[in-house]
């Protein structure tokens, strides 16, 4: 096929214009590979985020399971966010979840105790520690553990995610 307009005659940059040069590339992204930021962030996400739930727990006096694998996404999401691609950042997200989730439970007995003998539940959580724990140990079932694996799934996997 040919062009309905013929081109015209000649070198286009004949009277001295250049052509315009190409932009320059945007500079890289920031390499975000530092694991003890990570760590310290995925740390705080958990303990945050464990305080919340139980609040939430003992507040509606049941257990959460949706929202103890929310509490394992937080801690992994911080973790991959803020300390990129290092594979420890996913395994140690979901070790920081577990312990998070059975924090947030504690949280959780604290407020429900406290509000049954009105008095305040730091007080219960930082004096009867011991009590608190066996307390939980009596609740305990299989959907405890179930969703505590699912908290540290969901903290693997939003690490490796989010560090993309």
């Amino acid at each position: 096929m040919s062009q309905p307009v013929p081109p015209p005659p000649g070198n286009p940059f004949a009277g001295g214009a250049a052509p315009e040069p190409y932009p320059m590339a945007p500079p890289p992204a920031p390499v975000r590979d530092n694991v003890g930021l990570g760590l310290l962030a995925a740390l705080v996400a958990g303990l945050v985020a464990g305080g919340i739930y139980g609040a939430v727990m003992g507040g509606i006096e049941r257990e959460i399971g949706w929202a103890a694998i929310g509490v394992g996404f937080l801690v992994g999401l911080a973790a991959g966010k803020v300390g990129g691609r290092n594979p420890v950042l996913p395994i140690a997200s979901a070790v920081l979840s577990l312990g998070a989730v059975y924090l947030g439970q504690l949280v959780g007995i604290a407020v429900m105790v406290a509000k049954e003998l009105n008095i305040s539940a730091t007080d219960v959580f930082l004096n009867e520690f011991g009590p608190l724990t066996e307390a939980w140990n009596e609740g305990k079932d299989a959907m405890t553990f179930l969703f505590i694996a699912l908290a540290a799934f969901a903290a693997f996997s939003a690490a490796k995610k989010s560090a993309r």
